[in-house]
């Protein structure tokens, strides 16, 4: 389907796309996660911030390239589907599709047990159950509602993070009376930049890639804007100033304030640990709203893209026909009702199974980003070479094409080989092959029943080609 699809409405204004792409999808492994990554590392997991920050940044210039040429809701899973076949395409989706309602119970249970520890008297249950069904109602509206939200969370998160960059930096050339911290000697103190070695390094770079992954989100959500190209060549352009500033600008700075190895950093997150040893006043207080705010942002982003995922599915015939109905508002209502049942079965599933079975559950999400980025590479690659062969040039070019394509491919290959063979991520790789292959196997079997294609596009989306 293309950005013109009937059914889905353009609502999304300007500075709902802006505002999406500068912070839409920081969550709490920014404010939080960071310290766990900073402490495996030291302060070298800049290093694996700044690898992991230009995977994306290469990833998002092959995803801009065709998005900007042809903008889609489903965005990397059709270029797939065009690209590699209709199998490919299916795969993907599905793929991404789950991996953000799994991520729908993450975040209902970060958020309510922020506000179980002020209203304790509530059970968490409870909270998790009302922040989804009030995300669903404002996704179930219009997809205007879901930018509002998140436009205002999102400059919530840019106004904290801009504050706490400014607070930091202050403090770093002690400019702030009382402070506990100042100066960046923790950058060589403690047993050096790199007190545990480059094997810490690459471990730290396999969790924080993991936190990248969002930014794609844009190009589906630019597709119900009045001008995608226009937005999706910002966002794809932003996005090298937004990895510098938010995430390796708040690494540096907390690794220059906190030492590495400081017990506390990684119990109270990198943000809280280092308002604290600023002095700033009432700093969980202060770090809780902000990952509030950030987790129920996420959130409403995994309802948002789960819902439009599957609702591209369904327009390709590769889910069922029920979830591409759109309702007169040109929100796919049975898609989000579709995707927030799942992602809240998985919400009950956190406190009724036990613990090991939501983990396998959650482990097979473990390696989709991999998958997601290499077939959006392989996907850039050969459309690329067919625009070649058709005398066309992009109006948006990934860079030193076709280098710079292949190496992302190697790279992503080198890193799946490296998390199959470090024991600390065997169990993702091997959950998500697990579930990669019963997709395939499913796919497969559906094709042959309905007598559909399965190695070259699919006929829904080659029929919408030929329109």
């Amino acid at each position: 389907m293309s950005a013109s699809s009937p059914g889905l409405s353009h609502g999304l204004k300007e500075r709902h796309v802006t505002m999406l792409s500068i912070a839409g999808v920081i969550g709490a492994g920014l404010f939080v996660g960071s310290g766990h990554a900073i402490a495996e590392a030291g302060p070298a997991v800049l290093i694996a911030y700044a690898i992991a920050g230009l995977l994306v940044i290469l990833v998002m210039r092959m995803l801009g390239e065709m998005a900007v040429a042809s903008p889609d809701t489903g965005s990397f899973s059709t270029y797939a589907d065009r690209a590699i076949g209709h199998w490919a395409g299916y795969l993907i989706g599905w793929l991404y599709w789950w991996f953000w309602v799994l991520v729908i119970p993450l975040e209902a249970t970060a958020a309510a047990t922020i506000l179980h520890t002020w209203f304790a008297g509530v059970p968490l249950w409870a909270f998790a159950l009302g922040i989804t069904v009030l995300l669903t109602i404002t996704n179930m509206f219009s997809v205007k509602n879901y930018g509002e939200f998140e436009f205002w969370f999102a400059l919530v998160k840019v106004v904290a993070i801009i504050a706490f960059l400014a607070i930091a930096a202050a403090a770093i050339m002690g400019l702030i009376p009382g402070s506990q911290t100042s100066g960046v000697s923790n950058l060589f103190a403690h047993g050096g930049f790199m007190p545990n070695g480059f094997g810490a390094v690459l471990g730290a770079m396999l969790t924080t890639m993991f936190t990248f992954l969002g930014t794609e989100i844009v190009t589906i959500a630019a597709a119900e804007s009045d001008n995608p190209q226009q937005q999706i060549t910002k966002a794809t352009n932003s996005v090298v100033w937004r990895i510098s500033l938010f995430y390796l600008g708040s690494i540096f700075v907390v690794t220059s304030l906190v030492a590495w190895n400081d017990p506390q950093l990684a119990a109270l997150g990198s943000y809280q640990r280092t308002l604290e040893l600023i002095g700033i006043p009432n700093a969980k207080a202060i770090v809780d709203v902000v990952v509030l705010i950030s987790v129920a942002s996420c959130l409403n982003s995994a309802l948002y893209t789960a819902s439009r995922m599957l609702y591209s599915l369904s327009t390709r015939r590769d889910a069922m026909q029920v979830f591409n109905k759109t309702a007169g508002n040109g929100t796919p209502q049975n898609a989000v009702l579709g995707s927030m049942v799942v992602g809240f079965m998985m919400v009950i599933a956190n406190y009724l199974v036990p613990e090991a079975v939501f983990n396998v559950l959650l482990a097979t999400s473990g390696a989709i980003a991999l998958l997601v980025y290499m077939a959006i590479a392989i996907s850039q690659l050969r459309m690329r070479q067919r625009m070649i062969a058709r005398g066309e040039t992009p109006a948006f070019k990934m860079w030193l094409f076709p280098w710079l394509t292949w190496a992302v491919i190697l790279f992503i290959a080198a890193v799946l080989v490296l998390m199959a063979f470090r024991h600390d991520h065997q169990i993702e790789v091997l959950s998500t092959a697990v579930l990669t292959g019963l997709l395939l196997l499913v796919g497969w079997v559906r094709s042959r029943l309905l007598g559909t294609g399965w190695r070259h596009s699919s006929p829904a989306l080659a029929a919408t080609n030929a329109g």
